[in-house]
Parts: C-alpha cells; structure tokens; sequence
C-alpha cells in the first residue's frame, strides 16, 4: 500500500470515528435532554469534535436524531430475540449507571415528543415497529391492540421514572421493576382472553 493510500485510510479511520463519537453523544444527550433542548454545541462537545463536522456527516441536528432512533432502535430491534424483546425494551426505559450501557432511543423518544414533525414522525416510527414486534409474541385476535397496551405500559414506566422522576418508581432497582412488571406484560401478550361484555 502507497503513502497515499495509506493517508487516505487513515482519513476514512478519523471520519469513521469522529462521526461514531457524535453519534454516541447524541444518543446520549437527546435521552437526558430531549430534542429540543440538546444543542449542536452541546453534541459537539462532548464528542470532542467541531461543530461543523456535525453539519458535515449529518446535515442537520433533526437527520442526526433520526439516525440516532435508526441506530439505537432499529437497528436494537432486529438485532434481540423476540423472547427478550420485552425485557430490552424495558431496561431501555430504566437506566442505570451500574447497568453500563444501554438502547436509551425509546427515553429519547419520550424526552423529544412534541417537537418538530419530523422529530415526531421518527419517534412515531419507532414506536409502531416495537409495537409491530411486541404483536408477534401474541397469538390472540387482538394481538396488535395487546402490544398497544403493553407498549403503553412500558413508555408510561419510562415517562414516570426518567422524566417526571416521581418516586419510588425513580429510584426503583431496575431487576426489582423488572420483576414485577415483566410476568404481568406476559401475560397480556400470551392471551389471555378479555372479560366477557356485561349484556346490555
């Protein structure tokens, strides 16, 4: 390999990773912060990088947020085990320091609900394909309205603990909500059937 070469890999090895390093940043400060109070500076900085290279690799703060839901959500979706998909997506909602780290696109999504379209569209998306998922561990008839529910449940967990932060739910052991609310989700996607209507 030439000198040329060599420095043009070098190059390619520095982008790679000062793009991953924004990345990494974003997905963190759009769960703590939200959308719209995380700012390009902030990202940059903590990432150690220049601000335009942000501009440069992602074009703008809102096409980094949906490649941060792609990365983190998506891509976290298809890569678990549908048996486990219930628990990632719960610990996703309950972060912890002694955890390491986790999936937080589904608490960047709650933290970022009522911004831009755009930002909400890409939530919305994430949001409909783990309710797409949770529907394939149901058998029932109502499978997708079970998933709903259980989707809601979950976001609901997230919203009081990371954002209203109301406790005990906020200082809860995650392993401690996990089991209790991991049998109950279970239950209502295997199938068990809805109570009869009372007759009118």
């Amino acid at each position: 390999m030439g000198e040329d070469d060599q420095r043009r890999g070098g190059r390619r090895g520095d982008a790679d990773a000062t793009r991953q390093a924004l990345l990494d940043a974003a997905s963190v400060l759009f769960a703590e912060r939200g959308y719209e109070r995380t700012t390009v500076r902030a990202i940059a900085a903590r990432a150690g990088a220049n601000q335009a290279l942000l501009f440069r690799y992602f074009g703008s703060k809102r096409a980094l947020f949906g490649e941060v839901m792609a990365r983190n959500g998506r891509q976290r979706l298809l890569a678990t085990e549908p048996e486990r998909l219930l628990e990632v997506a719960l610990r996703g909602l309950l972060p912890d320091d002694e955890d390491g780290p986790c999936d937080r696109s589904l608490e960047a999504f709650l933290r970022s609900a009522g911004s831009t379209d755009e930002v909400g569209a890409a939530g919305r998306l994430l949001g409909e394909e783990y309710a797409r998922a949770l529907g394939t561990l149901s058998d029932a008839d109502d499978a997708a309205l079970r998933a709903d529910l259980v989707l809601a449940w979950l976001l609901g967990i997230g919203l009081t603990r990371v954002v209203v932060r109301k406790e005990p739910l906020a200082g809860a052991v995650p392993d401690d909500i996990c089991a209790l609310v991991l049998p109950a989700a279970r239950s209502l996607l295997e199938g068990l059937a809805p109570p009869a209507r009372p007759e009118r």
